[in-house]
């Protein structure tokens, strides 16, 4: 199936580098960096193996899925889904061979899988991603109203990953976790995407949010299928 431009633009926009440079300094507010994080189940991160999921991604009439099985250790991704004219892909690479894997299709498979990892797992990025900027600027209102919750502004470098530059601004509720985020792509000034954090589910010791749905008419990314293997565990441990 092929998916409109318009979809695939939003959909790629969401990207940044998933190992970037550590830069000294850059931590304004370290605290809200851990506490973030921990919340979802940081601290239980080493016992994961693999990690599965589908990514769907909604926009007007048109669906894009992807599916995946990172071996979280390895670093080696499996990917099955469509190319860019909608035509059945499956292949599994090694993240650390990619810079001798030039190939297009192997470039824009890799970009997918960040942008789609980080839908699910940015808590935790919000740790891993030392380079990134954290403050906690208090309470605001939520930009998808009624209500008011606290702001934390993750702000990228402007080199480095996929996008650099962007800033997300996560809205964080009494419990300590995400209830709605707004994505500006390159640090523009006008948000590129707010989206709301919905349908949390445990994933074996970690917490993982399903659903996403935009200001944007008929606009949702959610989740499907998402299972962990843990260390020690024999089988997939499914969200629940």
């Amino acid at each position: 199936m092929k998916i409109h431009c318009g979809l695939l633009r939003i959909v790629s926009g969401l990207l940044t580098g998933l190992a970037i440079a550590a830069m000294s300094g850059s931590q304004t507010e370290p605290e809200a960096r851990l506490r973030i994080a921990k919340t979802y189940g940081f601290q239980s991160w080493d016992q994961v193996e693999q990690l599965r999921f589908t990514f769907n991604v909604q926009r007007g009439k048109d669906h894009l899925a992807r599916s995946w099985v990172w071996e979280t250790k390895a670093d080696r991704v499996s990917f099955a889904g469509v190319d860019k004219q909608g035509n059945p892909v499956k292949l599994t690479y090694l993240r650390s061979e990619m810079g001798t894997q030039p190939a297009e299709q192997m470039k824009w498979i890799d970009a997918d899988f960040i942008n789609d990892q980080y839908w699910l797992l940015f808590p935790f990025h919000v740790a891993w991603d030392q380079a990134a900027m954290v403050e906690d600027t208090g309470i605001h209102k939520l930009p998808i109203s009624p209500g008011s919750a606290r702001r934390i502004v993750v702000a990228y470098p402007p080199s480095g990953g996929y996008t650099p530059g962007d800033i997300y601004e996560l809205f964080v509720g009494g419990d300590g976790r995400i209830v709605q985020w707004t994505y500006r792509r390159g640090g523009a000034a006008k948000p590129t995407l707010v989206a709301t954090w919905e349908e949390y589910r445990h994933l074996g010791p970690l917490m993982v949010s399903l659903n996403h749905r935009g200001t944007e008419r008929n606009f949702r990314v959610w989740f499907t299928d998402v299972a962990v293997k843990l260390a020690g565990v024999d089988g997939w441990i499914a969200a629940k």
